[in-house]
């Protein structure tokens, strides 16, 4: 008998996706499903962007590009991250990728072994556990609740370091999260880890241009640990071009020749194409995009003034990206109206799903089993339909 390999069994599908995969197909089978699981802008990409990547193709953009990227490309991404970021990433320090999700995995088994341990700010992106798992090494969680905004302190992350610790990999903004943290919270941990030099860093900063609370501060600024971050971004969410499969990472020499050797034996090049309209995107003023930016905003307003009719529900105000994270444990051993107990997010988002055609995603993906995620990057009619239809359910759990 035919079977997967270890290497495969270390990991299972991602709840995120799998969330899509069924509401599309009850979709198709003719149900009214309003998904809110889905982690994409639902704009379209603008339109100079899509200029960029017509005049590649006329500009015969369609042989083999370098492995770690057109240098003109990686020229731009280094003036961005000075312009953005105040990070000095020379463009031999930067690496192309097909998505940031790429650039992560590139970044996590170009450096992390069996042996080794991975903090997690937690809750965090589910993506980020099985990359470690499969490079082998342990997963250590460094958790914050709704009351602490979701945000990791000093004292937590100390407390999860050991003599084993290779990696700590978190995202602000966040998701699932949508939490921003500030200047001075990043500083702060960054000093716990100046004490403990054999720490990398991964900073995952694909939400950037979606924050509600000002200036962007990047971990990489703190000097004293510099050296030893990796920044990884893409134009996915910020600029609406989630299909065209860019992200990029900045960080020391040795980190970045190491995941461009993975790179070169796994998928070698990004796409021409859409490394050329990638360009256009990050050359142009990050103002150029705040018209999306701004329409979260609103819509976050609503899903909160919804959320917050809902009893039961434990709700904060996120800062940033396009997601909401409640808490729903006050409703754990209530029962829907068929009999079942609601004993957990997973038995909430199923319930949900299969009494009102709503979808969102269980924190359990995100290792927060008594939260659920909803994305608010869909229309306003959707989201007031979606919520109107998670009080009714709530209202009849008995």
């Amino acid at each position: 008998m035919s079977k997967t390999s270890e290497f495969l069994n270390r990991i299972s599908e991602s709840e995120t996706l799998a969330a899509a995969r069924i509401a599309r197909e009850l979709k198709q089978s003719g149900k009214d499903v309003i998904a809110l699981n889905i982690g994409e802008p639902d704009f379209n990409t603008p339109d100079f962007i899509k200029d960029a990547a017509k005049k590649a193709i006329d500009d015969n953009y369609s042989k083999y590009p370098p492995v770690n990227g057109y240098l003109e490309l990686r020229e731009t991404i280094s003036k961005k991250f000075k312009r953005d970021n105040k990070l000095d990433y020379h463009p031999d320090n930067i690496l192309v990728s097909t998505g940031a999700k790429h650039s992560l995995v590139n970044a996590i088994l170009a450096v992390v072994e069996k042996g080794d341990e991975v903090i997690l700010f937690t809750p965090y992106w589910v993506s980020y556990r099985a990359m470690v798992e499969l490079a082998g090494a342990k997963v250590v969680e460094a958790a914050a609740g709704v009351d602490q905004d979701y945000k990791v302190t000093p004292s937590i992350l100390e407390n999860a370091i050991s003599d084993k610790t290779k990696m700590l990999i978190f995202s602000s903004p966040c998701n699932p999260t949508g939490s921003v943290y500030s200047e001075k919270e990043l500083r702060a941990i960054a000093k716990v880890l100046e004490k403990h030099p054999n720490i990398l860093v991964i900073s995952d900063e694909i939400y950037e241009h979606i924050n509600f609370v000002g200036q962007h501060f990047s971990i990489g600024q703190c000097s004293e640990i510099a050296d030893r971050v990796i920044t990884v971004n893409g134009v996915s969410k910020s600029f609406a071009m989630t299909g065209y499969r860019i992200g990029y990472m900045g960080g020391p020499t040795w980190v970045i020749k190491a995941a461009t050797k993975l790179q070169g034996q796994f998928t070698s090049g990004a796409n021409g194409i859409a490394q050329i309209a990638a360009k256009a995107a990050l050359e142009a003023p990050a103002s150029s995009v705040h018209y999306m930016r701004d329409d979260f905003e609103k819509r976050k307003s609503l899903v909160l003034e919804k959320l917050n009719e809902i009893p039961g529900l434990k709700v904060n105000n996120p800062d940033g990206a396009f997601y909401v994270f409640p808490e729903v444990k006050e409703l754990f051993g209530k029962k829907t109206k068929d009999g079942q107990v609601i004993a957990n997010a997973g038995d909430f988002c199923q319930a949900l799903l299969e009494d009102q055609y709503v979808s969102v995603v269980s924190g359990s993906a995100f290792g927060a089993p008594n939260c659920f995620r909803i994305s608010y990057a869909t229309a306003e009619s959707d989201l007031i339909k979606a919520l109107d239809r998670m009080k009714a359910f709530v209202l009849s759990l008995d």
